[in-house]
């Protein structure tokens, strides 16, 4: 029997090696070279690709190296994330032209880029190529095949002009040496002027003269009927390239200069959507839809030149604004409608590819693969954006996370021990109550609510193609998601409760799963409570009301407060409404009795106690009445008196043409005793228009709430009618030996103050006053002594999210119509 091996001893060992290979590795990680400039340049690149800078000294760096394998690495990667961009084409192809041994790889790379570049010095790259290695008389029809194979693929753009003029020069310099051949060589001639004089080309007017001179130097009677034919041609060509200058410019629609085989690289940016980005957007826009308009008039059977002319105006146009998902919808949509549905999908594809987050490419392309019913592409397609989405939302969260910590080690290095106790009490990381949690990063919110979206038209998708239980489905995977908003659960409980057996009872669950996860939401609440109240299920609608009521402040409570007492007013009986005036009343103590009591008695806008009792209707009635009339007094003519005379009567007509009508509170102060013995010249007062009215929503909000400087934090103020006898002291009897104190202009002034237009006459847009206060409240001014403050949070939105506008401003109240209290 062998005696046990001594374990002790044999671990000993192990311990020993073990410790002789860790101290080896890190010897070899401690003299491991540092990675180079270039190594670290290319992980950097596959982290963030967009980066145009890193790119070019990227290039620079391989092309330094003078090792070939970097220079193809460095390129392919380049071309596959800026793809048909020339200037990085025609540098990658010149390395490959030095040495006549590699022109078969440069030949490979011409027949890669050339035939989906729309970008013309591309092809003056490639025939010049092809002019250097067929220099012989033997080869020349090579060379013109070449030229046929441009201008058949680039000739109709506007920079393509010097192309035509080499095709032309390179036709002219054949040699002929029987009739035959020149008369073949004159016909070939006039077959590429003819063609090139009705394109709008930047040249086109120079090939005009020079066709002119050719048709007379050969027979001066065919030219006349040549020139005569071609003339509506040229014409319009000629004014086509003027228009197209003036849609875009040269600056912009021409393509990058090219002086040598190492241009320097243009490549575009992500886009900040500034101002001058959104001019240029526009100016795409703009000039795309009017290619479209057949401006050239081309006929039914040219329409393949057509097609061809704004196929590739369009390609450029997705190099130059690659990063801007909107023009490679209008591309789409375009070739849907000349009928290249094929080549509309691969568009939206290599949209996709450029603008991975995009929702408007990848709705369409859903829908797109949802018609020709391949569901599993579908399916796939959401799974890559919810990817994508979601690997966004990771970074922001960790973005923001990163600048609060930043934020809280500068508090803290600024603050003493004391102060740091005083503000641990308040940090956001503290438990509060759900009425007083610290709101979110409103971008985060947004996004957040954004991702929603995308689950939603997942869903719309599966019950559309697969029935009910593939949208459950895809709900389910939605519950599991960290990131799915309560919209996400409010469109599922909807789709229930209209498209399954037990609608109102699968959907009121739903429901409810969603308030054990969003209770401090005041608008799912408030959606929850609505889905009750139109399913008609009155006794979970108020027991949901009063348990959740308590949990919010005053201020985020009233939509909830506001919906119910809708309900209870039209639906319920007095007592309880009573019942309900009361305990708002309590919440809102200084909220007047008028309002609730003109809101009971309101229904679908229409408020006749303000309009009829409180005499809001001839009020604003009289306003535009005398609006009309002082508009009128100040547009009259005011010819009379303008005499050489200089007589007083003239000059009080003159006057008199320019008086303003007498205000309500001029006839105020005369009734008390103030009389008009003012220093202002009434002569001189202009008259002016009244402002428009303002939306409906703040007619009925003046109505009832004095100015916002009297408001207390969570409650309306009180009454005006209370205020004025509260705070308005009673007004002295005027003394006649005392004359109002009132400082007067001089006569200059007040002369130009009177010419002034009046206000009515100004047709220019008009801004909302809330959104310029809420742009000025939210402004960022830097300061040079402290560090910038972040803009306070967004208020929570009352009520439901309404639709997107996408018409023009309409200016204040807009058409809206909204709840008057």
């Amino acid at each position: 029997m062998t005696e046990p091996a001594d374990s002790s001893g044999d671990n000993t060992q192990g311990t020993e090696d073990f410790l002789a290979v860790k101290n080896e590795s890190q010897q070899d990680i401690e003299m491991s070279p540092p990675p180079t400039e270039y190594e670290a340049l290319s992980a950097q690149l596959k982290q963030h690709p967009h980066d145009p800078n890193a790119w070019k000294r990227l290039i620079s760096l391989a092309e330094e190296s003078g090792n070939l394998d970097k220079v193809r690495a460095s390129f392919d990667a380049l071309l596959q994330q800026y793809p048909n961009t020339s200037s990085a084409q025609i540098r990658y192809i010149g390395h490959f032209l030095q040495d006549p041994s590699l022109f078969g790889e440069a030949e490979d790379l011409f027949k890669k880029f050339l035939v989906k570049s729309p970008e013309v010095d591309l092809w003056k790259f490639y025939l010049t190529y092809v002019r250097r290695v067929n220099a012989t008389p033997s080869t020349r029809d090579a060379v013109r095949k070449s030229y046929e194979f441009a201008v058949n693929h680039i000739g109709q753009d506007k920079d393509s002009g010097d192309i035509w003029r080499d095709y032309i020069q390179f036709l002219r310099s054949g040699e002929t040496t029987t009739t035959w051949e020149e008369q073949q060589k004159m016909d070939a001639l006039r077959k590429v002027y003819h063609r090139a004089v009705q394109i709008p080309l930047e040249c086109v007017e120079t090939l005009w003269q020079e066709l002119e001179s050719f048709e007379n130097n050969l027979n001066r009677i065919t030219a006349k009927k040549f020139m005569s034919d071609l003339s509506p041609g040229y014409i319009q060509a000629r004014t086509t390239f003027r228009q197209i200058i003036n849609h875009m410019g040269m600056t912009i629609l021409s393509s990058p200069s090219v002086s040598s085989t190492r241009p320097e690289l243009v490549l575009p940016a992500l886009p900040t959507f500034n101002t001058s980005e959104r001019t240029l957007v526009g100016k795409w826009k703009s000039y795309l839809k009017w290619e479209e308009t057949n401006p050239l008039m081309l006929e039914e059977k040219d329409k393949s030149v057509l097609v061809s002319r704004i196929q590739s105006i369009y390609r450029k146009a997705l190099i130059r604004m690659r990063y801007y998902p909107e023009i490679w919808f209008m591309a789409y949509t375009w070739l849907n409608s000349v009928g290249k549905h094929d080549e509309a999908i691969t568009i939206l594809k290599a949209g996709i590819e450029a603008n991975p987050a995009s929702y408007l490419l990848a709705f369409a392309y859903a829908e797109a693969l949802e018609v020709k019913e391949a569901f599993a592409e579908v399916h796939s397609q959401y799974d890559r954006l919810l990817g994508v989405l979601s690997a966004k939302l990771v970074e922001l969260e960790a973005r923001i996370t990163t600048e609060a910590s930043q934020n809280a080690s500068d508090s803290f290095t600024s603050t003493d021990l004391g102060d740091l106790n005083s503000q641990s009490q308040s940090s956001p990381l503290t438990k509060q109550p759900s009425d007083e949690k610290t709101p979110k990063p409103s971008e985060l919110r947004e996004r957040r609510t954004e991702y929603g979206l995308a689950y939603n038209m997942y869903m719309r998708f599966g019950r559309r193609a697969e029935g009910i239980k593939s949208s459950r489905a895809i709900f389910g995977r939605a519950r599991k998601d960290r990131w799915t908003p309560w919209e996400v659960y409010e469109a599922a409980a909807l789709m229930e409760y209209h498209c399954s057996q037990d609608g109102a009872g699968v959907g009121s669950r739903i429901f409810e799963k969603g308030l054990e996860l969003f209770a401090d939401e005041v608008e799912f609440v408030l959606r929850y409570l609505g889905f009750l109240i139109s399913i008609n299920d009155k006794i979970n609608a108020r027991a949901l009301f009063e348990r959740v009521i308590g949990t919010f402040v005053p201020d985020r409570a009233r939509p909830l407060w506001e919906r119910w007492a809708r309900y209870e007013y039209q639906y319920g009986d007095l007592n309880a409404s009573l019942q309900l005036e009361k305990r708002i009343a309590e919440v809102y103590p200084l909220d007047p009795p008028i309002k609730r009591f003109a809101q009971r008695h309101t229904y679908l806008g229409t408020d006749a106690i303000a309009a009829q009792d409180l005499g809001f209707t001839l009020a604003r009635k009289a306003s535009e009445t005398l609006a009309r009339t002082e508009t009128n007094a100040t547009i009259a003519p005011s010819n009379s008196g303008s005499g050489g005379n200089g007589g007083g009567s003239g000059s009080n007509n003159n006057i008199a043409s320019h008086k303003r009508a007498v205000s309500p509170d001029y006839r105020k102060r005369e009734e008390r005793g103030g009389g008009g013995s003012g220093d202002y010249p009434q002569s001189h007062k202009r008259a002016r228009g009244m402002s428009p009215p303002p939306p409906r929503s703040e007619r009925d909000r003046d109505r009832w709430d004095p100015p916002p400087s009297s408001r207390r934090r969570h409650s309306p103020p009180p009454p005006s009618w209370e205020r004025e006898g509260r705070d308005r002291a009673p007004l002295p009897p005027p003394r006649e030996e005392e004359k109002p104190k009132v400082a007067s202009l001089p006569n200059v002034i007040s002369w130009f103050i009177g010419e002034l237009p009046t206000p009515s006459s100004f047709d220019g847009p008009v801004f909302r006053t809330e959104d310029l206060m809420n742009l000025f409240r939210n402004a960022v001014i830097p300061s040079s002594g402290r560090s910038k403050s972040p803009p306070p949070p967004t208020p929570p939105r009352t009520g439901g999210r309404p639709p997107p506008d996408y018409g023009p401003y309409q200016g204040p109240g807009g058409g809206r119509v909204g709840r008057r209290y």
